[in-house]
């Protein structure tokens, strides 16, 4: 398998993520049950777990990406910021599609693996972006990877995409739609998103 290029996926993310503001924690996410803050702790667990993945290094916590705010401390930007760094540059090494690894708690193969992985921070930028009122530049190589994943397996027949969780039904979306929406359709998201009124997020320049 051709390796796949992370890096314009978590560059972008680990941007987002240090423009986010302090009085913006508390605000609503696409991620039903997440606030910003949680949303911002799951980021941060699942690039340390899909590092690990990559290197076949045993992942803590069970492989499950936590997403609770209230373990956000001084300096999660910059922490958060370094782990989608070192995700980007994991799947650079060729021997990360080697062979078998874990993703979250389940074992499959790598090359699949990297896909989860790139599914998570592509679409994951998108949930953190709008909620904080942010433009986000989409990597289109990213994209297409991840709408092929999400596309090539049945999704859950009932309920809304949990708490932090990727997967939902599909939302309806035009064939004819920018790639970035038909994935997020495909996710269980509606493109169409935005925060409830009241939510601190003004748009970002």
């Amino acid at each position: 398998m051709t390796t796949l290029d992370f890096r314009p996926t978590t560059t972008e993310l680990a941007c987002l993520v240090r423009s986010v503001r302090d009085e913006q924690l508390g605000d609503p996410t696409p991620c039903p049950d997440y606030t910003v803050a949680d949303l911002l702790d799951h980021i941060g667990g699942l690039a340390l777990a899909f590092t690990l993945s990559a290197r076949k290094e045993e992942i803590p916590a069970g492989g499950n990406a936590s997403g609770d705010g209230s373990r956000l401390e001084d300096g999660w930007r910059d922490r958060i910021s370094a782990q989608l760094d070192e995700l980007g540059e994991a799947w650079l090494d060729p021997s990360a599609y080697a062979g078998m690894t874990m993703a979250g708690p389940i074992e499959m193969p790598a090359e699949v693996a990297s896909l989860v992985a790139l599914d998570e921070v592509t679409v994951h930028a998108w949930d953190l972006a709008v909620a904080t009122g942010q433009a986000y530049a989409a990597d289109p190589a990213a994209v297409d990877a991840a709408h092929a994943f999400a596309t090539s397996f049945e999704p859950p027949e009932d309920g809304p995409a949990d708490d932090g969780g990727l997967f939902g039904p599909p939302v309806p979306v035009p064939a004819d739609a920018p790639a970035l929406d038909r994935l997020l359709g495909a996710t269980g998201r509606d493109p169409r998103w935005s925060p409830p009124s009241g939510s601190d997020n003004n748009s970002a320049a």
